[in-house]
């Protein structure tokens, strides 16, 4: 089973809770509807990963995501998320209404940096993503159509979130394709203030 590591600890998540079109800018960049409800799908254990692998035959997406460590069934992490994508296999599977889970849970397709205890307010988080050093997306708790508390809510109803789950909680605008090579910085930050940094090189 893969891990994740929460202030030194190995912790193991039985699974990624991820919410799709969060912010209003990104799902009008991919043409989607804002939802007017939550978007909800399931990255498996094994789809958790500490590199980030650009794709062979189709390029994948990245996605930059504040994500939150669940554990007493209550927030109480949070580190930066990858949510990567093959966008080309999901527009097939949209097309059809088919299952996105070709396009979204592969090995590899949840990538996190380490999680620190959350003792800030939800509300003064946000994100950065850096490529090659340049910004390509910057957002927070401010921009995101649900709350992460709503989400809390509105997930438990349906999932029981067991002790080291983690909820992705959606991506702001500025998505798009990577390559080997290419080099992330993610932040997590609390009023402006970094938590978390994680550089990843493209594999």
């Amino acid at each position: 089973m893969n891990q994740i590591l929460f202030e030194s600890e190995q912790i193991t998540p039985s699974k990624v809770v991820c919410i799709g079109r969060n912010y209003v800018d990104h799902a009008k960049e991919l043409n989607n509807d804002v939802p007017d409800s939550p978007v909800i799908f399931i990255k498996p254990n094994s789809a958790i990963c500490g590199e980030l692998h650009a794709g062979t035959d189709q390029a994948l997406h990245y996605e930059g995501e504040i994500a939150l460590l669940i554990m007493d069934g209550a927030i109480t992490g949070v580190g930066f998320g990858l949510d990567l994508t093959n966008r080309e296999i999901q527009n097939q599977l949209k097309a059809k209404g088919l299952p996105w889970e070709r396009a979204k849970a592969f090995d590899g397709a949840a990538v996190f940096s380490q999680f620190v205890r959350l003792s800030e307010p939800l509300e003064s988080l946000s994100l950065e993503l850096l490529i090659n050093d340049k910004l390509v997306q910057q957002g927070g708790y401010g921009l995101m159509i649900f709350k992460p508390e709503f989400l809390l809510r509105e997930i438990s109803r349906s999932f029981t979130l067991e002790d080291g789950d983690i909820i992705l909680t959606g991506t702001p605008k500025g998505v798009g394709a990577f390559q080997r090579g290419d080099r992330f910085q993610g932040t997590i930050l609390a009023a402006n203030r970094p938590l978390v940094t994680q550089e990843w090189t493209a594999l």
